[in-house]
């Protein structure tokens, strides 16, 4: 099992990094709301991970804070949700926001995530509201990094990157290209992008 890796980001492409530990680089998914606060290429970084091992793949995901981890252990074990659907339910809002959809009962809210249907929706409400309850309020937030290689990225390069995660997180091409053009403007770079595309999606 891998718990945690501290290494060197090589590569981002969201919503996964490349990290590299002692000349291996890891391939790590991890939620959007992490994902805004890494550091610049080239920086170090430190990641908690869950390791998930499917008959096709072998996966890492990573978190910022372990309260953000033992969330997605927690939403892996409602049954329907895998790995791949909490990491878009965790991409489309923050920890506490989904905290408090879960806690207030807004089916509406959680549908418009990508691949939750109504009796997800459901289920996740159900089976989630008392496990939820021993999650503090220090979950934290997502802050606006501005990559400094995102400076040097042509408008169609910041766009296109958008769609491929928007896709990545379970949305369909057609859609996720709707999404973007309908939020993107000229001085934004992908990962701000990416996060007012998910937030406008809500």
């Amino acid at each position: 099992m891998i718990g945690r890796l501290r290494g060197l980001i090589i590569e981002k492409q969201p919503p996964k990094v490349l990290i590299e530990v002692g000349g291996v680089g890891y391939e790590v998914f991890m939620p959007m709301t992490c994902f805004y606060e890494l550091p610049d290429n080239g920086k170090e970084v430190i990641v908690l991970t869950h390791f998930a091992v499917r008959e096709d793949a072998q996966v890492l995901y990573g978190f910022n804070h372990e309260q953000e981890r033992e969330l997605f252990r927690e939403l892996i074990k409602v049954n329907g949700v895998g790995p791949k659907l909490a990491l878009a339910i965790l991409s489309g809002m923050s920890a506490q926001q989904f905290i408090s959809a879960v806690e207030q009962g807004e089916i509406k809210t959680l549908v418009k995530l990508p691949g939750v249907g109504t009796k997800t929706a459901e289920r996740l409400i159900v089976e989630m509201k008392d496990r939820l309850k021993r999650f503090g309020e220090d979950l934290s937030t997502t802050s606006s990094i501005i990559s400094s290689s995102d400076l040097k990225k042509s408008s169609n390069q910041i766009e296109s990157e958008a769609v491929s995660a928007l896709i990545a997180l379970g949305y369909k091409p057609q859609e996720a290209s709707r999404i973007i053009s309908k939020v993107i403007k000229p001085e934004m770079d992908s990962e701000t992008l990416i996060r007012e595309a998910l937030k406008s999606a809500l």
